[in-house]
């Protein structure tokens, strides 16, 4: 011990007695780890009254079609269809009728990927996959598994997804995302689905094989999943699936109806949104959820490799609704309540026609997943936010249909929207120039080649993706031109602007890509 010499002896004694004499400050211990506060009476409550919940949400909302499977203490609980397969046929929905997972595919993806690791520090590992890179080279260079399957890559909200609305398949996507701009890397949160998809390809390359066969081979033959497919083509041909549907309210009278309009081929996207399953499916892996890896005594996904899933990898909302923040992990919303229980959920969306939910609290082994045929308005969230709250309280505190329809509508909000009325031109609208000022090719790095042609009246339709799709030209006012919209991401008129040998399309430019040059 070194002595102060300015003190003296005396002086470093009288401080030393005095230090002995303090009493030692006790250091700071966590708080005690969180108890299960569910009990099976409870659940068998909540479960007991989940036939009227759901009944009683399909009437208000008239989604044709729902499954629903709650796993308690590894054994399944209650697993029931509801109402029907496709409007203006008999067929009904029961336990092991297919359904498009929509973004729930990502958590089942997040297992997938698990199981193929043998150490969870592999999630960290240098993605790596042909055709791949990002705008930044030291992005590209250093972004992993983790990076991507939690949304932090620094890539915009949803990048990619409407090349695939164009038409363009999965390698061209995966290949232009090079060309979107970049947010700060590991310190920003937007949600991609095509970043997913690249780091579920990479995973399968580096396995020597497809993501089709990992996933077959590594989750849903060992775990009996017998009706779930990450191909399209399975889904479409199961004698026994759900079509999707869309609503439309007739404004007169108001009245909803529910048809089968649209058809959503997700392949391009396969471990992001294109997983199909059953209700009996999904109850056996939030069984292995559940249980840490495990299924009917067998070990199916490593322990730890599956954990690294659960944990928080980057803020998605710093405040929430109910004032605490909320997470994202590998393919999982993460959060904790306040008796600092995790809470694992997510939700699948297709504006062309599904819905659906996952949520577990794993203290509690309890686990419940709800599947519609119905585009989003929030009735899979809402049966979940609706069981756990009776499950927790013995009551419901509050209805939560119109809370979830409230949040999917605003999630929903066309980002790429105008606010311009292209239906209706304005009171001295300039004419447009003759047609053959705006035909011919033109070129754009990132969504192609566009077409610009006339018929013989004068008539122009606009020509983009491989396919392609063509649409009609509406005039606007002067060089300004417009179309309706269509596919996943479809936000109803959008404006064309033709500017000395160039055009730009309104919604493909929220990155500022979507100016074409003539050639």
């Amino acid at each position: 011990m070194r002595t102060l010499p300015a003190l003296g002896a005396a002086g470093a004694a009288v401080l030393l007695a005095a230090a002995v004499a303090m009493p030692e400050t006790a250091a700071p211990t966590p708080p005690p780890a969180p108890k299960p506060q569910i009990s099976d009476a409870a659940v068998d409550r909540a479960v007991a009254r989940l036939d009227s919940t759901v009944e009683d949400m399909m009437r208000r909302t008239g989604v044709p079609g729902v499954s629903v499977a709650v796993v308690h203490n590894d054994k399944v609980v209650h697993i029931k269809g509801y109402g029907l397969r496709r409007t203006g046929e008999s067929a009904k929905v029961g336990p092991d009728t297919v359904f498009q997972l929509a973004s729930v595919s990502k958590p089942v993806s997040s297992t997938i990927v698990a199981g193929a690791l043998t150490d969870p520090q592999e999630w960290d590992n240098r993605t790596t996959l042909p055709g791949f890179s990002l705008k930044d080279p030291w992005v590209s260079d250093h972004v992993t598994a983790a990076d991507l399957f939690s949304h932090r890559s620094g890539l915009p909200d949803h990048a990619g997804d409407l090349l695939e609305d164009l038409g363009y398949d999965q390698a061209y996507i995966l290949d232009h995302l090079r060309l979107e701009p970049l947010a700060p890397f590991r310190a920003s949160y937007a949600y991609t689905n095509f970043g997913l998809t690249a780091a579920a390809e990479a995973v399968a390359r580096a396995k020597g094989t497809s993501w089709q066969k990992l996933s077959a081979d590594t989750l849903f033959k060992p775990a009996g999943m017998t009706r779930t497919s990450t191909e399209f083509s399975d889904f479409i041909n199961a004698p026994d699936h759900a079509s999707t549907h869309v609503k439309t309210v007739d404004p007169s009278t108001g009245a909803v109806t529910w048809s089968p309009r649209f058809v959503r081929d997700p392949d391009a996207q396969s471990p992001a949104g294109g997983i199909s399953s059953t209700a009996t499916d999904m109850a056996r892996w939030l069984r292995l959820q559940l249980a840490g890896g495990t299924l009917d005594g067998k070990r199916i996904i490593p322990a730890d490799t599956l954990a690294r899933t659960h944990l928080p990898e980057i803020v998605s909302q710093p405040t929430n609704a109910i004032g605490t923040t909320s997470f994202y992990g590998l393919g999982w919303n993460v959060g904790y309540d306040q008796a600092g229980r995790l809470r694992l959920s997510h939700s699948g969306g297709f504006e062309l026609g599904a819905n659906t939910n996952v949520t577990m609290l794993p203290l509690e082994k309890l686990g419940i997943v709800v599947l519609t045929n119905g585009a989003p308005v929030g009735l899979p969230d809402a049966v979940a936010l609706d069981f756990f709250d009776y499950a927790e309280h013995g009551k419901v505190s509050t209805d939560w249909l119109p809370l979830a329809a409230s949040a999917y509508a605003a999630a929903l909000a066309a980002p790429g929207a105008s606010t311009t009325d292209y239906a209706h031109p304005p009171k001295g609208a300039q004419p447009a120039q003759d047609s053959a000022a705006y035909t011919g090719t033109y070129d754009n790095p990132y969504y192609g080649k566009a077409t610009v042609t006339a018929d013989d009246k004068g008539a122009l339709t606009l020509a983009l993706g491989p396919k392609p799709l063509r649409f009609p030209l509406t005039h606007y006012d002067g060089d300004t031109f417009s179309f309706v919209t269509q596919g996943e991401n479809a936000i109803g008129r959008t404006g064309v602007f033709f500017t000395d040998g160039s055009l730009r399309v309104e919604y493909l430019d929220a990155e500022h890509l979507g100016t074409f040059t003539q050639q």
